[in-house]
């Protein structure tokens, strides 16, 4: 079994974990404003991602936008990888190729710990892809703690490119927010990322 093969149910019983459900996690994480360039690309790219409406268009019109935003709002001092075989303890299957993953690593050549937010793109589903999601986030706090770069935190985000859900990892305990950020509050995503970035949220 890989990521992708975990549902929410299954990965709480394998890992132990304590799920807390709630709305507004994030609700007073201060907005950050996008960039003019990212302004115009999703006015330009959104409408024709739905229309599309596949995993890979809305993941490449428009989630990598926002998450190349973010690198660039750390002036590039954070890495940003897509699509990359991301194996951390096979014997728990905790193995598999995650669609985004941000490490507060600077170094772009090789992921580096920490791994800080990792992102799952989906169609439609985002609660079904939680399970996936929370495997990630998971095999995150271990690699990194392999590394001895154990940050209190591990923070992820289902999407579908026009809706964003997050969640956060705090040892076994995992906060699940039902709310919904829609593309439209694309100042609201941003800040929430860049206070996973910054451990304030």
């Amino acid at each position: 079994m890989a990521y992708s093969n975990f549902t929410l149910e299954e990965v709480q019983k394998t890992f132990q974990l304590e799920i807390v459900e709630s709305t507004g996690i994030f609700s007073t994480v201060a907005p950050v404003t996008p960039s003019a360039h990212l302004a115009t690309t999703l006015e330009r790219n959104v409408a024709l991602a739905a229309a599309i409406n596949t995993e890979k268009a809305k993941s490449e019109m428009i989630v990598v936008n926002l998450l190349i935003e973010l690198r660039e709002h750390f002036n590039r001092g954070i890495s940003l990888f897509s699509g990359i075989e991301f194996n951390v303890d096979a014997d728990n299957d905790l193995r598999g190729v995650c669609d985004f993953l941000v490490s507060l690593s600077p170094t772009q050549a090789f992921l580096e710990a920490p791994v800080i937010v990792l992102v799952e793109a989906k169609k439609d589903d985002l609660t079904g892809g939680f399970g996936q999601c929370v495997a990630e986030m998971v095999a995150a706090q271990r690699f990194n703690a392999e590394r001895d770069n154990d940050i209190p935190c591990v923070y992820g985000t289902t999407t579908s490119g026009t809706v964003w859900q997050f969640l956060k990892l705090d040892r076994l305990r995992l906060h699940l927010d039902r709310t919904d950020y829609t593309i439209a509050q694309c100042d609201r995503i941003l800040g929430v990322l860049v206070s996973m970035v910054e451990q304030k949220a």
